[in-house]
């Protein structure tokens, strides 16, 4: 794709996100109506929307986030490194005012951008719409009130992919494998954070996913533009 970007102003990132509570019956009766309006065209009548509730993280009106991790290249004309790092816990104020933190001192230039795969359909909305809830005041890379398109600073891997095919979905994990990118699904799926978050209580689980798709975005978009993936060695985890 010959991407004019420099590797070294792009922030990579993946969220995982949990329902706001564990149990259909610790909602209040508003909060159980305002979601059976939500999702009734996607559960139409194959579910009740008790039923659905399991989903309820992929919205940032019922869902939170429990983990951000990111990565970032630290290159040098004689040396590649990825480093990884992760914003991760129950707190999600907390996990958000430290990624704000990061932007703010980082990535706050023009040339600094963000990327995720599906990340502005759901990584980067959901993330602003989080902030706001806690009132914490948007960074600048995710405030885009009044931005043209071409000024929005976010990639999507996804977006990329799809060459103009708005009906083209592709899943992470299917992209890596086509593009012989080792898998960062071999611990659990989307599907199963929410158990692990709330029943096994393991968030170091759900933070080591995360930061695997993290790597997959980044080795991505390296294949994207004709470039040699990252082995081991180039990956250092920071936290």
């Amino acid at each position: 794709m010959n991407l004019t970007y420099q590797l070294n102003d792009i922030l990579f990132l993946d969220i995982e996100t949990v329902p706001q509570e564990e149990y259909w019956s610790n909602l209040s009766i508003e909060t159980q109506q305002l979601f059976d309006a939500k999702t009734k065209y996607q559960r139409k009548e194959e579910f009740t929307a008790e039923e659905f509730y399991e989903r309820a993280g992929i919205w940032a009106e019922f869902g939170k986030i429990v983990c951000i991790s990111v990565g970032y290249f630290n290159n040098t004309d004689t040396n590649r490194q990825l480093r990884i790092r992760s914003f991760f816990g129950d707190d999600e104020h907390q996990i958000l005012t430290d990624f704000k933190t990061l932007l703010d001192k980082h990535f706050a230039k023009k040339s600094k951008i963000l990327c995720a795969h599906n990340g502005k359909e759901f990584d980067f909305p959901f993330i602003a719409r989080r902030m706001i809830v806690h009132q914490i005041e948007l960074p600048k890379k995710l405030n885009l009130f009044g931005k043209k398109p071409w000024e929005v600073p976010h990639l999507d891997t996804l977006e990329l992919w799809k060459f103009g095919d708005f009906k083209h979905y592709t899943s992470l994990k299917l992209l890596t494998s086509i593009l012989g990118i080792p898998s960062p699904k071999d611990d659990i799926d989307g599907s199963e954070v929410a158990e692990v978050y709330y029943k096994k209580k393991d968030i170091d689980c759900i933070v080591t996913y995360c930061e695997k798709d993290t790597v997959a975005v980044a080795q991505i978009l390296l294949k994207f533009n004709n470039e040699a993936i990252l082995n081991d060695q180039e990956i250092i985890n920071v936290n």
